[in-house]
This record gives structure tokens, C-alpha cells and sequence, in this order.
């Protein structure tokens, strides 16, 4: 049976990844991180080992003691943990005196090589899950209206100039005006902001950075994001085909339906 690592960060990915491994019939070994990842994943796998935002040393000598060789970074940590819940090892503090930038992709890059000198290999995070990368295309029944298709155009080129800042991924848009464009604060605090602005009829488009590695923290929507837009009578989502994940897919598509909402896939 093969085994795998499993860095398991915040929101459904992580589980969505273990729930398919398990249906792979691979054998997890499964660290997770204490006020990201959601405590359901201790119903999917045998034993999870917890840690804090931080212990880069603790996570290295499960993964050993394991004798796992490679290892997939599912889910995200939300940059404001380094703030409040970070509590880095011996180890985890050494990297981080030796990093130069504190953008998200240069941090997780750091600590893939980290790994790697380790001899654990990381591997891309959609493994097993390429059935719930968004395809390119109108995904819902209802699409977008010349004018949408303009707006969607617009936040599909902002949206990528803030990724390659290493701002953000996500960007809110009306009637050719950026409403709101994520930081920090992540993707849905994003939503409601543009939306308390926009009102209704809003745009939220979200992309890959240009430079972003599809091994980690790989750019995703939900059946949340669905019901958060209608909630705030959004008119829809554009996600990068290719390279943005769909989590609970189908029933994402639902939600989209019954509400109008518009679901697409755009590239370059």
C-alpha cells in the first residue's frame, strides 16, 4: 500500500483530499494544524498528529518516524495565524530567520525544500482530485451577459497583476469598477466587502498567481462561496480553468442553478 504525508492546512480541501485517498487505498500519515484544520478530519484517518502554525521540526519527525517519503500540502494557512497562533519549534524558527520574503509562495516553497533535504518529496496537491479542477467554460446553467463577460475580463487581468504583489487571488467587480480585492483577510471577508459596496449583480473572479506552485495552496471555491454570493445577490464566479479546485463540485453546481448564480471557467 502506498503511503503518503498529509500537511493538512484550513477549510474542506483537506478532507476532501483525504476522503479520496482513502478511496485511492493509500495509507495517510496525516499532520494537522490547530485552529486551521477542522477537527472532521480526525473521522476520515486513523491518527492525525497536531501541530501549531510553526512546528516545521515536529511535522519532519512524524513523517519520519512514519517512514513516509512523500507528502502533499492540502489547504491553507491564513497568513493572520502568523500573527496570533504561531508558535514556531527550534526548527520551524531557524527557516524562518534564513527566508527573505514572508509572501506566501516563497514561504512554502521554503518549507517544500525543507522536506526535500529531509527526503521527503512533496507532490502536487491535486493528486487523485484532477476530476474537481475547474474545466474552461460556461460550468452553470445561466452565463454571463456581454457586459459580465467585460467585468469578468477586467478582474481576470487585476486579479492577476495583485498575484504576482503577492497581494491576493481574488477580486470583487461591478459595472468595470473593482470593488474590493483580497489581502489578508481572505477570499470570503473579500466577497462581503465588495458586496456590502456593490449591492447586487456583483463579479467575484479568482485566479492562480502567475508565479504559484501547484503543490500547495492551490486556488479554491466551494459550496460556501455559492451560498456567501447568494447571500449577498452576487451574480456569479469566474475561477482559472486549470487551475483552480471546485470543492463538492456537483453540489456546487446545484446551488448555482437553483439560485442563477454563474459559475465559469476562464483562462489567458
Amino acid at each position: 500500500m502506498r503511503k503518503l504525508g498529509l500537511i493538512a492546512g484550513n477549510g474542506k480541501f483537506p478532507l476532501i483530499f483525504a476522503e479520496q485517498a482513502r478511496r485511492e487505498g493509500v495509507s495517510l500519515v496525516a499532520v494537522a494544524h490547530r485552529g486551521e484544520t477542522p477537527e472532521e478530519i480526525e473521522r476520515w484517518l486513523d491518527a492525525v498528529t497536531w501541530v501549531y502554525v510553526g512546528q516545521l521540526g515536529k511535522i519532519i519527525r512524524t513523517f519520519h518516524r512514519a517512514g513516509v517519503k512523500e507528502a502533499v500540502m492540502a489547504g491553507g494557512i491564513r497568513k493572520a495565524k502568523l500573527f496570533s497562533n504561531f508558535r514556531p519549534d527550534f526548527r520551524g524558527a531557524a527557516f524562518l530567520a534564513r527566508v527573505k520574503s514572508r509572501e506566501d509562495d516563497q514561504l512554502l516553497r521554503g518549507v517544500a525544500e525543507e522536506l526535500e533535504r529531509e527526503g521527503i518529496r512533496v507532490l502536487e496537491s491535486t493528486l487523485f482530485l484532477s476530476h474537481i479542477v475547474a474545466p474552461g467554460g460556461v460550468l452553470s446553467r445561466r452565463a454571463p451577459t456581454p457586459a459580465q463577460w467585460e467585468d469578468i475580463r477586467l478582474g481576470f487581468r487585476v486579479a492577476k497583476e495583485m498575484g504576482r504583489l503577492g497581494i491576493g487571488q481574488s477580486i470583487v467587480v461591478k459595472h468595470g469598477v473593482v470593488l474590493a480585492v483580497e489581502a489578508v483577510e481572505g477570499t470570503d471577508a473579500a466577497i462581503r466587502r465588495g458586496g456590502d459596496l456593490g449591492k447586487q449583480g456583483f463579479l467575484v473572479v479568482k485566479v492562480s498567481k502567475p508565479q504559484q506552485d501547484l503543490r500547495f495552496d492551490v486556488p479554491a471555491i466551494g459550496v460556501d462561496t455559492i451560498r456567501l454570493l447568494h447571500e449577498l445577490r452576487g451574480a456569479g464566479v469566474a475561477v482559472e480553468a486549470g487551475k483552480t479546485i471546485l470543492l463538492e463540485k456537483e453540489q456546487l453546481l446545484e446551488e448555482a442553478d437553483r439560485w442563477g448564480i454563474v459559475v465559469t471557467g476562464i483562462s489567458a
